[in-house]
């Protein structure tokens, strides 16, 4: 790769990680990419770092344009190992570098670098930076998405570098949104954004409400928006900035996804009668059975949804695995504005649903209740409860979803 201008004398310097299928647990099938931005000033200006694997990567994208060892400011808008780990590499090229950072940053950074002999300077929001035409105003944002989250703003050139918010995992030629659009989809590009939100800022709805509201009675003008993972917004950056509000609020598809799995079939044979009786209703429907599925992928297409239904056999009296283990991934990302019920099957002992409906209602989501159960094999009479019960569920689905419109 090499180097890609955005602005007038700012450049992307980043990375492209093609390979990564994992990102601490939440499966990146595209890939991701490491994005951070140059600005050649007379005080040349690195706004983040890479994660350290790809640190020769943005080094010789940097030497492409000039010296590192010219550079005299360092901002990091967030310490996460993606984004600072390659912070010793770049030091050791720029060892008289200032470094800005939040005072979380500051904290959190003195526990992955000896860093006593760095020029550390702590920013708050509203501060400032000139490095020459150019001036830099910092924003705070913490918790969107750790404590020591900031953005950066570069006043001349409307530029917003944004951090974690309004990127994406996907590893792309494409810098741009347009590019992106030209040589994939609209579609395909809005799917990755609610991905990433529903994975990784769902719980962070209204600080997300309230940082936007700030950033625009501010009155800061931006016409760019530059994350540090995935393409760069420049045709329109104000679309990406609405879906996040849209997100933040809640907004969902009128749908349904049963998230299930099995261990002998019968609560997979299960969904067909349940999916049947929702699509019956007019109301779209999605099957996801989760071994054959990441949790991240369940996760983005039940914040898809208005309404879920969750499916297990009982084991051991409880929940079978992989769906206590997604519904624990879920009550951290702490949803909000849905509507959930759930199905199984057993065997000499039940247990499976009533877990799932207790996890649910600890979520502070809204439930229709009892769900539905079988023993062992579903019989014809089952089937008939079942495709019911999935009637039910879509016409209360309808209800709900109504409130939000």
């Amino acid at each position: 790769m090499k180097a890609v201008q955005i602005k007038p004398d700012i450049y992307w310097v980043g990375a492209i990680d093609w390979a990564i299928r994992d990102f601490h647990g939440y499966v990146t099938p595209n890939g991701t990419t490491y994005n951070n931005y140059l600005i050649l000033d007379e005080q040349v200006t690195l706004l983040d770092t890479v994660k350290r694997d790809f640190s020769e990567v943005t080094i010789a994208n940097i030497k492409n344009l000039v010296d590192p060892s010219r550079i005299r400011n360092i901002v990091i808008n967030h310490i996460e190992n993606d984004h600072a780990t390659g912070i010793g590499d770049i030091m050791h090229l720029a060892p008289d570098a200032s470094i800005y950072i939040t005072d979380m940053g500051k904290k959190g950074l003195e526990r992955f670098f000896d860093t006593s002999k760095w020029d550390i300077r702590v920013v708050k929001t509203g501060d400032t930076l000139s490095i020459g035409k150019k001036t830099l105003f910092f924003l705070e944002t913490p918790m969107i998405h750790w404590p020591d989250s900031m953005m950066t703003y570069v006043k001349e050139d409307k530029l917003l570098v944004s951090q974690d918010g309004f990127g994406q995992h996907y590893a792309s030629a494409a810098r741009f949104d347009d590019e992106f659009i030209t040589c994939y989809s609209a579609a395909e590009l809005e799917d990755s954004v609610r991905d990433y939100y529903a994975n990784i800022l769902m719980p962070f709805g209204t600080l997300i409400k309230n940082k936007i509201a700030e950033i625009q009675k501010s009155g800061l003008e931006i016409d760019m928006i530059a994350p540090d993972h995935g393409i760069i917004w420049r045709k329109d950056p104000s679309k990406i900035v609405n879906m996040y509000l849209d997100m933040a609020n809640g907004k969902a598809d009128l749908r349904v996804v049963i998230i299930y799995d099995t261990m002998w079939h019968s609560t997979e044979e299960m969904t067909v009668p349940i999916m049947q009786g929702i699509k019956d209703e007019g109301v779209d429907v999605k099957v996801i059975k989760l071994r054959a599925n990441p949790i991240s992928y369940a996760v983005k297409e039940f914040w898809k949804a208005r309404g879920c239904i969750i499916g297990s056999p009982t084991l051991n009296n409880t929940l079978f695995p992989t769906v206590a283990a997604f519904l624990s991934y879920l009550k951290g990302l702490r949803p909000k504005n849905r509507m959930a019920a759930a199905f199984g099957s057993y065997g000499w002992g039940g247990g499976a649903v009533k877990d799932i409906y207790e996890e649910i209602r600890k979520m502070g989501i809204e439930t229709v209740e009892p769900g539905v159960q079988v023993v062992y094999k579903p019989s014809g009479e089952d089937r008939k409860k079942c495709y019911e019960f999935g009637r039910e569920f879509a016409n209360r689905v309808k209800a709900y979803h109504a409130k939000f419109e």
